[in-house]
C-alpha cells in the first residue's frame, strides 16, 4: 500500500510489537530526470544490504518469499517515475507500507526487532508541516508541505471542488445583476425589480458563504482531523472574513495568504505559507529548549541514555528531544531498560535513540526531532520528565 505522505493516525501501527525481523529502508529520491534515474539502483543496493542481514536468520527460500514485495517494488517503472523527495519502506511478515515523502531522508537500510522510525518522525513533525487550503468561488485545492516543498493532494470525494459541486441548482447566476421585468415608473423610466427581498449581490454573497461552509466541513472531516497539521488559508482578501465566519477548523491559523491563490505558483504558495508557519515552529522548539534548561538543575530532565531509558519505560518522559542526524547503534531492553551498544549489521540491533523515541511515543509522550546545532545535549537526546 502506498501513500503520498504519512499522517499521525498511520503512525501507531508502526509501533506495534512484532515477532521476527522488521525491515526499514529510507532513500532520498529525485523528482526529476536525471536525478531520479539512480533511485531504483540505490534502492536495490539497500535491499541487498537488508537481505545480507536477513540471511543470518532465514533460509534462502524464506528470504525470497519475505522480500518479494520489495523486489516487486524495484521493478515498478511507474512507481519510480512519480517520486517526491524521499522514500520510506517498512516490511514485516504481516505488514508492508511504502511512503513517498516530501523531505529527503538519510539513505539507510535497517533490520531489527522493530521498525526504525526516527527519519520518519522528522518528516512527520507537525511543527514545520502544514496544509494549505486555496479557495475561490470557482476552485478548491488542498496542498500539503513543509519548509522545503509543497504538493497538491487529492481531495476526498466528499469535498466539493467548485461552488456548483456544493450547491448544484441552487447557485445564483453570478452574471445576472438584476432581474428586470420592464415595468414603467414615473416619467416612463424602467424599474429594475430584484428577485427576492435582497439584491442579487446579497444572494451571491450568501452562495459564497454556503459554499465555504460546505467546503470547511468536508475538509475538517476528511483531511484536517486526520493530519493534525496547522492549516493556512489562501483566498481573496474579501473572502477571508467570510470563510472564518463559517469555519469550525480548530487548526486554521489566524494569519492567511491574501490574493487569488490561482495566480500563485505552488512554490510561491509554499514561501508565503512558510512565512506564516515558521514563527510557530521556532517558538515551539525554543519553548522545549527553555523548559529543558529550567528542568535540568531540578532533576526533572536528563541526557543520560540509561537514565532516560528507565524513565521512559516508567512513563515519566513528557517530551524527548532527539538529534535528527545522529545514530547510536544498539538497543533498549523493553523489560529491564538496559541499554546495550552494538553494530547495525546485527538483525537484532537498531538505534538506541530510535528505541527511546518509540518507547516515549508508546507511553504518550512527545518526541521532537531537533537539528544537531540546536540540541541542548551531546548524547543525542534530551528528556523532560513529567515528575
Amino acid at each position: 500500500m502506498t501513500m503520498t505522505t504519512p499522517t499521525v493516525e498511520h503512525f501507531p501501527e508502526l509501533l506495534l510489537d512484532r515477532t521476527g525481523p522488521c525491515v526499514s529502508i529510507y532513500l532520498p529520491t529525485g523528482r526529476r530526470f536525471p536525478e531520479s534515474q539512480q533511485d531504483v539502483v540505490r534502492f536495490r543496493n539497500l535491499l541487498r544490504h537488508a537481505e545480507s542481514s536477513l540471511a543470518n536468520e532465514m533460509s534462502p527460500d524464506q528470504l525470497t518469499a519475505f522480500t518479494a514485495p520489495l523486489h516487486e517494488l524495484a521493478e515498478s517503472d511507474r512507481f519510480w517515475s512519480h517520486a517526491l523527495d524521499g522514500l520510506a519502506v517498512f516490511l514485516h511478515a504481516d505488514f508492508y507500507k511504502v511512503y513517498k515523502l516530501q523531505r529527503a531522508v538519510p539513505e539507510r537500510a535497517v533490520v531489527a526487532d522493530s521498525f526504525h522510525i526516527k527519519p520518519l518522525l522528522r518528516v512527520m513533525q507537525s511543527a514545520d508541516r502544514f496544509q494549505l487550503l486555496a479557495i475561490t468561488r470557482d476552485h478548491v485545492r488542498l496542498f500539503q508541505g513543509n519548509r522545503d516543498a509543497v504538493d497538491e493532494i487529492v481531495l476526498h470525494a466528499s469535498v466539493p471542488r467548485t461552488l456548483t459541486d456544493a450547491l448544484g441548482d441552487e447557485v445564483t447566476d453570478a452574471h445576472t445583476a438584476l432581474n428586470s421585468v420592464g415595468q414603467l415608473g414615473h416619467g416612463g423610466a424602467h424599474i429594475a425589480m430584484h428577485a427576492g427581498s435582497g439584491s442579487r449581490k446579497d444572494e451571491i454573497d450568501k452562495d459564497t458563504e454556503r459554499f465555504f461552509r460546505v467546503v470547511d466541513r468536508a475538509i475538517v472531516e476528511h483531511h484536517a482531523k486526520h493530519s493534525g497539521m496547522p492549516m493556512v488559508l489562501a483566498a481573496l482578501p474579501e473572502h477571508h472574513a467570510v470563510f472564518r465566519g463559517v469555519s469550525h477548523n480548530a487548526l486554521l491559523l489566524p494569519d492567511a495568504i491574501a490574493g487569488n491563490p490561482d495566480a500563485f505558483s505552488p512554490e510561491e504558495l509554499r514561501q508565503k505559507a512558510w512565512e506564516i508557519v515558521e514563527p510557530r515552529y521556532t517558538a515551539r522548539l525554543q519553548g522545549y529548549m527553555d523548559e529543558y534548561g529550567a528542568a535540568l538543575p531540578r532533576g526533572l530532565a536528563s541526557e543520560s541514555l540509561s537514565d532516560v531509558a528507565m524513565a521512559a519505560l516508567g512513563g515519566r518522559v513528557r517530551a524527548l528531544l532527539v538529534d535528527e542526524d545522529r545514530v547510536v547503534p544498539g538497543r533498549v531492553d523493553r523489560t529491564t531498560a538496559q541499554v546495550s551498544h552494538g553494530e547495525l549489521d546485527d538483525p537484532h540491533v537498531d538505534d538506541i535513540l530510535d528505541d527511546l523515541a518509540e518507547i516515549v511515543l508508546r507511553m504518550g509522550g512527545d518526541v521532537v526531532m531537533v537539528p544537531r546545532d540546536r540540541m541542548p545535549s551531546i548524547t543525542g537526546i534530551a528528556a523532560i520528565y513529567r515528575f
